[in-house]
């Protein structure tokens, strides 16, 4: 059995797929390494079966498209069923990995061995950055200073509750390229999401169909020893995601589920309280911009009523609508007027 599996759900993204895939090349170019790549395409019409046959020329592939669409949870449950591996590392078709990632990621593994989830960081890009080079898009052109995704910089060996802190996953783990985590663990748990959630193709209709690799994840390493890898290995990109009109559902609405989650399955009672009052520090501006934009924000998803009274005891529930305001002024302000200027007032 192979250490490592990364594993690939598709759809429809040849172009971003094909990007993915080179700096996955680049990784194998770079040194010998063991490893097999699972992809899982969900019945795409695009050149996605053209790319993968290219890319297996120099990658250990493993690939399957789906006789219909499963919709997005239950592809990410069949690509990690492919893997036979000790360890998944489950990445999104858009995102790219640097030149010593799958090494370093190896090298974890191995020298962590009672670790069951590793954290690794990532860093943000734009697809405008991106796509502005010869396509593929070659690794070697990533710009030296990149924004990391976690500000935390302190690696090391934690409990994996200890992860659910904003302070480290402001998402608390809800972006799935991050984690590295023991498959075996994973199939013992992959029962836990709803069935009738995950039949429902509607985007992100449910919690389960959301993140369902939170709702394994939080039951799967309740007890778990974990590793936070500070430096990032891999580049997410914003502007990538269909799904933009739909993130003030996920981020006050769905994220608020996930930390629900957590707290059944071992996060203490006061440190639920206050990560649940982080969660919405923009509940009121992202309620309103579902109702604004609800034909396609997912506000049919929601009741705003029981939503307002479930949250309305917790002091950011108040302050969000504050700081919305506070922010679109600081912009206008660092738009008229220099930042150097501001900071003599």
């Amino acid at each position: 059995m192979t250490k490592l599996s990364i594993c690939i759900p598709t759809y429809n993204r040849a172009k971003h797929l094909s990007n993915c895939l080179e700096s996955i090349i680049a990784n194998k170019l770079k040194s010998k390494i063991d490893f097999e790549l699972c992809i899982s395409d969900n019945c795409s019409t695009d050149e996605t079966s053209e790319i993968i046959s290219k890319a297996k020329q120099d990658l250990p592939i493993k690939y399957q498209k789906n006789e219909k669409n499963l919709g997005v949870a239950r592809n990410v449950l069949k690509v990690v069923e492919m893997a036979n591996s000790d360890f998944v590392w489950l990445i999104g078709d858009d995102d790219l990995l640097v030149p010593n990632a799958i090494e370093e990621v190896i090298s974890l593994i191995e020298t962590h061995p009672m670790v069951d989830y590793f954290y690794i960081n990532s860093y943000h890009l734009t697809t405008e950055f991106v796509f502005s080079f010869p396509q593929p898009f070659q690794t070697s052109s990533l710009p030296e200073k990149m924004e990391k995704f976690s500000s935390w910089d302190k690696s090391g060996e934690t409990a994996f509750i200890d992860l659910i802190n904003p302070k480290i996953s402001f998402d608390f783990l809800g972006g799935m390229f991050l984690a590295v985590f023991r498959r075996s663990k994973w199939v013992l748990n992959a029962h836990l999401p709803d069935k009738v959630a995950l039949t429902d193709n509607r985007v992100y209709s449910h919690f389960d169909n959301t993140f369902v690799h939170v709702k394994i994840f939080s039951k799967a390493f309740a007890n778990s020893k974990a590793y936070f890898h500070a430096s990032p290995l891999s580049v997410s990109l914003t502007g990538a995601r269909e799904w933009s009109p739909m993130y003030p559902l996920v981020h006050s609405v769905r994220l608020v589920e996930a930390l629900d989650e957590y707290r059944k399955n071992g996060l203490p009672f006061l440190k639920y309280l206050r990560y649940r009052n982080f969660a919405l520090n923009y509940f009121i501006p992202d309620l309103i911009l579902m109702f604004l934009n609800r034909e396609k924000s997912g506000f049919v998803y929601i009741n705003p009523l029981k939503l307002i009274l479930n949250n309305c005891i917790y002091p950011n529930f108040y302050f969000s609508f504050f700081r919305f305001f506070f922010r679109k002024i600081k912009k206008l302000l660092n738009k008229f007027i220099p930042i150097s200027k501001l900071r003599e007032y």
